[in-house]
């Protein structure tokens, strides 16, 4: 029996360009694209930023925001990843997934990743970002990856630590990406 085409959505929640984020999503999305048939999109903030700054309802999101937030919500599978700033992920990146429909992602499979300057900051995944997708309803998966600054060079993931980290993450998510949801009832939010 085939599967279809899984549909990875890698999220960005970095606001430069080149950015140790951005590497890392991409390089998780790689992963288990490597392990199924995939397509993968990427959504940068560090690109769609700018268009949901100023918005305070998804009326007023520029049409690239748009595409970003449906794209979002049409993921078989997430990868999202956050530098952490102050203790958090960054406040577009939060901003972001204000616009998201609340039952959009229930069960929907997400994998998470930080990025720091150091490994003090590794926790972020389990305090700040596995709440934020618990509200969705999102079944975050059993592996998160974070990384160091130090772990990166000329915009990839250098650290043998970490690439064997993003194969254990992806080897993780498969049992995930294959099973069937059950059906979203209004009455279970």
């Amino acid at each position: 029996m085939t599967h279809p085409t899984l549909r990875i959505v890698a999220v960005s929640g970095s606001l430069h360009r080149p950015s140790s984020t951005t590497a890392l999503v991409a390089a998780l999305a790689a992963a288990v694209a490597r392990r199924l048939d995939a397509e993968i999109e990427l959504v940068e903030l560090a690109e769609v930023g700018p268009g949901l700054a100023g918005a305070l309802e998804r009326s007023a999101l520029a049409p690239d925001a748009e595409r970003a937030i449906a794209a979002i919500e049409s993921a078989d599978l997430l990868v999202v990843g956050s530098p952490v700033y102050r203790a958090s992920f960054t406040g577009l990146f939060k901003h972001l997934f204000d616009f998201v429909d609340q039952r959009a992602l229930t069960d929907v499979p997400v994998l998470l990743a930080a990025t720091g300057g150091s490994h003090r900051h590794a926790l972020t995944i389990e305090h700040q970002l596995r709440p934020l997708f618990a509200f969705f309803q999102a079944l975050t998966l059993p592996v998160g990856v974070y990384a160091a600054s130090a772990e990166f060079e000329g915009g990839r993931v250098r650290s043998a630590d970490v690439l064997e980290r993003i194969e254990a993450a992806a080897d993780r998510a498969l049992p995930y990406l294959r099973a069937v949801p059950a059906p979203v009832r209004p009455a279970a939010f």
